[in-house]
């Protein structure tokens, strides 16, 4: 499996991956959906109830107390397949990384072109002024943070009820369509619109690595599952 996967990068010119939660599991932050995740946890309200856009509005506070426990992870360090991934993009090798995490660690790796599509945590603006925020800033306030103009500060991050950003989108379904490897890592493929972007790639190699099968398993090249950070410690880059 790890020859193959070797021989495909080696012989691509035009690599882009994918991932999901699955990259950062290695880091220390924990997923949604796993049996540890927090889907799988016990709070006063679901998860995706309290990181949705009404719940943000209506009950910040709670909003926040959530946000800070459960979803601010600022010690996180890249693993093994964040730094493999700058490194196969220093070497021209890989064009560009997309991202349903909000981490920040593909760039703490080193990582230049990366489309964020849910957003990320070290982003924050006012909603009223749209002046932007650290995310120390919010970290370190003891209730719902404030500007200074007395708007609430959001997280730039994508909130359940809330689209995509255009231009992320556009830059991300390109980089895909011109790909001649894509690889999906990390990630269960059950999360839309997101998912949906890998029927845009048309190229030669689709390579899935994911602990466990997804929906993409079928028309795959090569599937592999493992940690995608095991996976790719073990190649020469």
């Amino acid at each position: 499996m790890i020859e193959k996967l070797q021989k495909i990068i080696d012989d691509s010119n035009n690599i882009v991956f994918f991932g999901g939660a699955g990259v950062s599991t290695e880091s220390g932050i924990p997923d949604f959906r796993s049996q540890d995740g927090l889907y799988n946890q016990q709070y006063d309200y679901p998860p995706e109830q309290i990181i949705s856009h009404t719940f943000f509005t209506y009950k910040p506070q709670l909003f926040y107390k959530f946000y800070r426990e459960k979803m601010l992870f600022l010690n996180a360090q890249p693993n093994a397949a964040h730094i493999a991934l700058a490194k196969l993009e220093k070497a021209g090798k890989l064009s560009a990384v997309v991202t349903q995490n909000i981490d920040g660690l593909h760039q703490k790796a080193g990582s230049k072109r990366v489309y964020e599509l849910h957003g990320s945590v070290l982003r924050n603006y006012c909603t009223r002024c749209l002046k932007p925020y650290s995310v120390e800033r919010v970290k370190n306030d003891s209730g719902v943070p404030y500007c200074e103009c007395g708007g609430i500060i959001k997280p730039d991050v994508v909130l359940y009820e809330e689209g995509l950003d255009d231009r992320t989108v556009v830059g991300a379904i390109n980089a895909i369509s011109r790909a001649d490897t894509l690889i999906v890592g990390g990630t269960s493929l059950v999360v839309y619109p997101a998912a949906g972007f890998i029927n845009y790639f048309k190229g030669r190699n689709l390579v899935v690595i994911n602990k466990t099968p997804t929906a993409a398993d079928k028309g795959a090249d090569l599937v592999v599952y493992q940690p995608i950070g095991e996976v790719f410690s073990k190649l020469k880059i």
